[in-house]
Formats: structure tokens, C-alpha cells, sequence
């Protein structure tokens, strides 16, 4: 992977950490606390993905989601919510906000790089 980039926006520093730890060879991973962070960052850096949390200080992650995704220079970056929530309905109410997607936290390592590599290969086709 050449210089592709991957949001973290989570107000867990450990989060923050595990998925640099699990993703940061592959990939130049930036960091967000907050989701009013989350969005410029975002603005600034367009990541290639985005791995959103839901309940953050000043912004939530379905309010920076909704936010970034009504914006026309990122509503193209895929937007992944991770939360400890795994009601349907929180499901649901992130993907009428824009998310792509969602997994519950606790996740493991390989669910979380399946994900990624999902979106990546949707999003680049000449990746192997």
C-alpha cells in the first residue's frame, strides 16, 4: 500500500493505539479524539478510510459522520462506525447518517483488518 491513510477518531487512547499497532504498516494512520478533530482532520488529510467511534466528547461520531458525509470533499471517504453499542437500531441510525458501516467494539484484530480490507479493495481497484 502506497501512503494510504486511515482515520482513527476515538476518545479511547488505547483504541487509538491498537488500531496504529494493527494497521500502521500497512498504512499512515492519523488520530482524532473528538469528532469536531475527526472532521478536520478529515478535511485536511482525506483519509482513505475512517474508523469512526460513536460516543465522543463535542461531537459525536454519528454527528461528525453526518457532517462529513454532506460535505462534497469527503462524502467519498468510506466512514466505519465502531462502538461498544450493537443495537440494531444504533446500526441502523449510523447508516441513515451516512456510515458505510459498523462494527461492535470489543473486536478483534482480524475483524477489524477484514473490515479495512474490504473498503480498501472497494475503493482501489488495483489493490491486490
Amino acid at each position: 500500500m502506497d501512503n494510504r491513510k486511515i482515520l482513527i477518531a476515538d476518545d479511547e487512547a488505547y483504541i487509538r493505539l491498537l488500531v496504529k499497532s494493527a494497521l500502521g504498516t500497512d498504512y499512515t494512520v492519523l488520530a482524532a479524539s473528538d469528532g469536531e478533530e475527526a472532521i478536520n482532520v478529515a478535511r485536511s488529510q482525506k483519509p482513505d478510510i475512517l474508523l469512526m467511534d460513536i460516543m465522543m466528547p463535542r461531537l459525536d461520531g454519528i454527528g461528525a459522520c453526518y457532517i462529513l458525509k454532506s460535505d462534497i470533499s469527503t462524502r467519498a471517504i468510506p466512514i466505519i462506525m465502531v462502538s461498544i453499542r450493537s443495537d440494531q437500531l444504533d446500526q441502523d441510525y449510523s447508516k441513515d447518517m451516512g456510515a458505510d458501516d459498523y462494527i461492535t467494539k470489543p473486536f478483534s484484530i482480524q475483524a477489524l483488518l477484514d473490515k479495512v480490507k474490504q473498503y480498501e479493495l472497494a475503493t482501489c481497484p488495483t489493490a491486490s
